[in-house]
């Protein structure tokens, strides 16, 4: 499995100095963390899952999260199990008949409700757990979610992996008084099972629900001051250096055009310089399906230290993947910080003379991207991930 597996061979070729390398849900846990890139929801009432993932319908798709929990209506959950049960083993029976592998299914994860449903699903799937890189738990606390992962490392083994992906997103972690007191006892708890922790996730819906809040197609979370907080907080704890996790970036509700109020979040200079009048129309097409909000969030998720993101489109995959990918100027820093710490200096100038690297506060960000570069790989020197986003791709 690759990231942008819709380009040509001439394509990857031409834009990346360093191309993407291939992962699987067996690949070092460290690494594997940085490639869930843009994780893409599905409600497991979905018909026919199995056969999508075969035909490799969604491009670029690298992982993706079937729901029992908050996409699932109340009144439809053992419909929902039993359509949950018969995709995946009809895809584990395929896989035994030899027409794929392990390694050529994307990540693939389940979001439960409880712990009863978890060990429900489990004991009907069997063998066929083994499709799975881990379970989604939402609405996690220190309090109620412990035999949640106590269930994980029973199913964890060294032939099959399987990886639990707690989400933030419970009162007492949005609410001030009780916030940093929650976040310390989740992150005590999942230190003691770092192993089998994939990355941390934020459950943004779910947060603004509790205040009445839904963000429009222009406004980022960084714009709701009650998730920014949060978020902040969240950073705070969970990316701290001497015990860090991947933390993923929020959901993006949106994937339709609509009339908008608030002015385009995309500045007209990157794309006039690089493509000139057709690039101006192209912006203007990002910006009549309000994808400029999109970009802006994911944008603002990488510059907060957030890497991939929650999708439920897939068109958006295109748009994640493309602005993870790590620059030239970005690699070749991080590797000279990487390869300078020997203590011998601790400070130069960068090649590209427009900045310092000081080795000892630079040095987590550089290991952050030399990871990324391993997956989303790195650009050349003149191409940009405007190049990247400009790719046609069919959804």
């Amino acid at each position: 499995m690759n990231f942008f597996t819709y380009f040509y061979e001439e394509e990857l070729n031409r834009f990346f100095y360093k191309r993407p390398q291939t992962f699987n849900k067996y690949t070092n846990r460290e690494l594997l963390s940085y490639g869930l890139g843009a994780t893409l929801y599905m409600p497991a009432t979905r018909p026919n899952i199995h056969q999508e993932i075969l035909s490799k319908k969604h491009e670029g798709l690298t992982s993706l999260v079937i729901d029992l929990e908050d996409a699932v209506g109340d009144n439809e959950v053992d419909r929902a199990e039993m359509l949950l049960m018969t995709e995946l083993l009809k895809l584990y029976g395929e896989l035994n008949k030899g027409f794929l592998s392990f390694v050529d299914l994307p990540l693939m994860f389940i979001r439960v409700r409880n712990i009863e449903q978890f060990r429900r699903v489990n004991e009907q799937l069997g063998e066929a757990t083994k499709l799975l890189t881990g379970v989604v738990l939402p609405k996690f606390t220190a309090e109620r979610s412990e035999e949640l992962l106590t269930e994980v490392l029973k199913i964890h083994s060294n032939e099959h992996p399987f990886y639990a992906m707690p989400i933030l997103e419970t009162a007492t972690v949005i609410q001030k008084e009780t916030r940093m007191e929650e976040l310390m006892n989740i992150k005590h708890l999942l230190d003691r099972c770092k192993e089998n922790i994939l990355n941390v996730r934020i459950g943004a819906t779910d947060f603004c629900g509790l205040y009445g809040i839904r963000r429009s197609a222009d406004t980022t979370v960084y714009d709701i001051a009650v998730l920014r907080d949060c978020i902040s907080d969240i950073i705070n704890v969970f990316q701290r250096f001497d015990c860090p996790y991947v933390v993923s970036g929020p959901v993006w509700e949106y994937f339709s055009a609509k009339k908008r109020m608030l002015k385009p979040q995309l500045r007209q200079t990157p794309f006039r310089e690089r493509y000139g009048d057709e690039g101006l129309k192209w912006r203007a097409q990002l910006i009549d399906e309000n994808t400029d909000g999109f970009i802006r969030e994911v944008l603002m998720d990488i510059a907060n230290g957030l890497t991939g993101k929650t999708i439920i489109h897939p068109s958006h995959i295109k748009i994640v993947q493309a602005l993870n990918v790590v620059s030239y100027e970005e690699y070749m820093d991080a590797k000279n910080i990487i390869e300078a710490a020997t203590g011998d200096i601790g400070v130069f100038k960068s090649d590209f003379s427009n900045k310092m690297n000081e080795i000892k506060p630079h040095y987590y960000w550089a290991k952050k991207m030399i990871l990324k570069s391993q997956l989303y790989g790195v650009l050349h020197e003149e191409f940009t991930t405007i190049d990247l986003i400009k790719k046609e791709v069919y959804v």
